[in-house]
């Protein structure tokens, strides 16, 4: 979600489909987590202890003068605690106590230790990739979601300025629409990424300090909410840093609940708009490359030449654009041979949420697969 962590193209994707079904969205109020036992605060001492410094209330009754569990003993996690009472106003007791329930994911400490960096598209790479999302599970439930959701679609699209179909395609390859929201507390997620993880261990320690932000202003029990192995939240898989940034309340109920549809599809909208999308203006443009010649120029969606450099070069729109529109150069690895595309602003924005022309490749062409059953 740039909101999101990529460890490679299609690791959110790969991982949340591993990951399964959790349907299960953060408690409402007064909830209460289980497992591990905690110490519930004496009667004196319970305004100090779930009570932030903001007066904003902290849900789960969470209070311990010590980390015990998984993370008992962590000088990073008290280090961790210490700043969160410091900066943020957090009861250390809580903190204690909440990070006493945490549990360490040790497969994602595993995987993590084997995850190395991608290297180049693989000859075919983009048609395997593509099955994954363009098949008909994905394009159905797609038109279903949409007629189910077309009012809040409707509003979310005239707001915003975001498609409906761009809306869809997101939450399509993100969760298959909720059915694959994560089964991992957000919790332990993040505490494992935090303190037991090989690799960005400080980023995923700011996304543990949002996390708790996010609770707390939302007025859920962190112990809670489930989503990816690596935090990602809602129908939209959102990161916390992410949430708080760009989340909305787009049902008007108080609450930005990223599991239910309407604040997700408000949320998505949001994003995109804030990232820079064009209402009514396309993502991507076919390109061909001059028979005999080859092509030379480094590709992805980060790149940047403008049309008539393309064309010196032997690589022109398939439709008219302007020689000096400045535009990316694509090239997805299919199965009947490299396919070359030209990326527009629009196709940059979907990169926004996660780093990959494979991604946003897919998320376009799902877009544009239910648009058409759509209608």
């Amino acid at each position: 979600m740039h909101h999101r962590f990529t460890v490679s193209p299609a690791i959110f994707i790969g991982l949340a489909l591993l990951s399964g079904c959790a349907s299960d969205p953060p408690a409402r109020r007064g909830a209460v987590a289980v497992g591990a036992a905690v110490s519930q605060p004496a009667a004196a001492e319970t305004s100090r202890a779930t009570v932030a410094e903001s007066g904003a209330p902290l849900k789960g009754g969470y209070s311990a003068r010590t980390v015990s569990g998984d993370y008992a003993g962590y000088p990073a996690l008290d280090r961790f605690i210490a700043r969160m009472a410091q900066q943020h106003g957090f009861p250390r007791d809580y903190l204690n106590g909440l990070f006493s329930q945490a549990q360490r994911k040790t497969w994602t400490i595993n995987y993590m230790r084997k995850e190395s960096k991608p290297g180049p598209p693989s000859p075919g790479g983009w048609s395997r990739y593509r099955a994954q999302f363009l098949d008909n599970l994905h394009v159905s439930r797609g038109v279903d979601f949409w007629r189910r959701h077309a009012g809040t679609l409707r509003q979310a699209s005239e707001r915003y300025g975001v498609p409906p179909e761009y809306i869809l395609g997101i939450m399509g390859v993100e969760t298959v629409y909720g059915a694959n929201l994560g089964s991992h507390r957000v919790l332990d997620a993040l505490t494992t990424l935090a303190f037991d993880s090989p690799r960005r261990a400080d980023y995923f320690a700011e996304e543990l300090e949002k996390f708790l932000l996010m609770a707390r202003q939302e007025r859920i029990d962190p112990a809670q909410p489930k989503g990816s192995f690596a935090g990602a939240m809602g129908l939209g898989q959102f990161m916390p840093s992410s949430f708080l940034n760009w989340a909305v309340d787009f049902d008007g109920d108080g609450r930005k609940d990223l599991w239910r549809p309407a604040d997700a599809i408000g949320s998505i909208a949001n994003y995109f708009a804030a990232h820079g999308w064009r209402n009514g203006e396309s993502v991507v443009m076919p390109a061909a490359l001059k028979p005999g010649a080859a092509c030379e120029l480094e590709t992805g969606y980060n790149t940047r030449y403008s049309v008539a450099e393309l064309v010196r070069n032997g690589i022109a729109p398939r439709r008219n654009l302007g020689a000096e529109t400045a535009v990316s150069l694509l090239r997805l690895r299919a199965q009947a041979g490299d396919e070359y595309w030209l990326g527009l602003p629009n196709f940059y924005v979907i990169t926004r949420y996660n780093n990959s022309t494979y991604y946003a490749m897919a998320v376009h062409e799902l877009a544009q697969a239910i648009k058409a059953q759509y209608h």
